[in-house]
């Protein structure tokens, strides 16, 4: 195994296909047969970046940014078209049993266990893939259990599970064999808050016990804020942003959000900025980040002002103004 500082470590990596297109009807469809036309889709191209050993990165895009394709190629279920890639010192496209031992991927729309028998049945089985001592393997069982309180559910059939019971059992039955590595792909995915707070939970304090290298990909801004402290965003298979969480919302939001109470909520508060939402005395304004210290200003100077805060756009909007720019790339220091 080769020694790398890196948990992870990519330069120019890429992943094209080349897809059959033709135009609709029986004569297209003929001629097709003859002479089959492609086109060359790149999803990803040029990827380049590093995680530290113990870091738990958020991996953000909007569906087909090439989040997914990453996350495979990383895990050595695609190989890629050209570049270079490393994961805790392996090449993860020759699927050594000892790379295999150390990384989990988890997929928040597909199943890993089996669906007609027990959750305690599964993880049996994945212990037996694994080859992992019995009493290590009773041991971190039941610690998972009593963490994401699965208690009254490990003996029912997969089958009969909620949504959100179900993710929980694939993410233990996924982490028994103490991975370093985890590529989590929308864990979250269709859960209601209170299940994802729980799973969210369940990473930060995996990653904790462990030191486990965590790349994360979410819909859900809340659990990028709740467990990353760092984001790469990728769109069109290209980064576009890597460096702090904090950094991002500093650089691509344009807007900050001043929220106030007034006595009299008869004001009319457009010549200040934009009403984002107004609830009797309480209000939210939108203004231009470059106009923040002279609203503020001429707010507590022109009106009954009992308390004031200024803060940054949320995420979501951030990510979404991210998207919507064609920006170059460039790494945040």
């Amino acid at each position: 195994m080769a020694i790398n500082s890196s948990a992870i470590r990519t330069s120019q990596l890429r992943k094209f296909y080349d897809v059959p297109e033709r135009e609709a009807g029986l004569g297209a469809a003929i001629k097709s047969l003859v002479k089959r036309r492609t086109k060359q889709v790149k999803a990803v191209d040029g990827v380049t970046f590093e995680v530290a050993p113990g870091e738990v990165v958020g991996f953000l895009g909007p569906n087909g940014a090439g989040k997914t394709t990453t996350l495979k190629m990383l895990s050595g279920l695609l190989y890629p078209t050209s570049g270079e890639l490393r994961v805790l010192g392996h090449l993860p496209e020759k699927r050594e049993r000892e790379f295999l031992r150390r990384i989990t991927l988890v997929m928040g729309n597909r199943n890993q266990l089996v669906w007609d028998i027990p959750a305690l049945d599964s993880f049996e089985l994945n212990r037996s893939i694994y080859g992992l001592p019995e009493a290590e393997f009773k041991r971190t069982r039941d610690e998972f259990i009593e963490l994401l309180e699965l208690g009254p559910l490990v003996q029912k059939p997969v089958r009969n599970l909620s949504l959100g019971e179900r993710m929980k059992m694939e993410i233990a039955g996924a982490l028994l064999h103490r991975p370093q590595m985890l590529f989590l792909d929308e864990p979250t995915l269709g859960l209601d808050v209170t299940m994802q707070k729980r799973i969210r939970h369940f990473i930060a304090e995996y990653n904790r016990r462990t030191g486990a290298t965590v790349l994360l990909t979410s819909h859900y801004m809340a659990d990028v804020e709740a467990l990353c402290k760092r984001v790469i965003v990728i769109h069109h298979g290209q980064i576009l942003f890597d460096g702090g969480l904090s950094g991002l919302v500093e650089r691509f939001s344009a807007y900050k959000t001043i929220g106030f109470t007034l006595d009299n909520g008869d004001v009319d508060l457009s010549i200040y900025g934009e009403v984002r939402e107004r609830d009797g005395g309480r209000v939210a304004l939108r203004v231009p980040k470059a106009d923040t210290s002279r609203v503020t200003a001429q707010l507590l100077t022109d009106l009954p002002v009992e308390d004031l805060t200024v803060e940054d756009a949320p995420i979501e909007d951030v990510i979404e103004r991210v998207f919507a720019q064609e920006l170059p790339k460039e790494t945040a220091p």
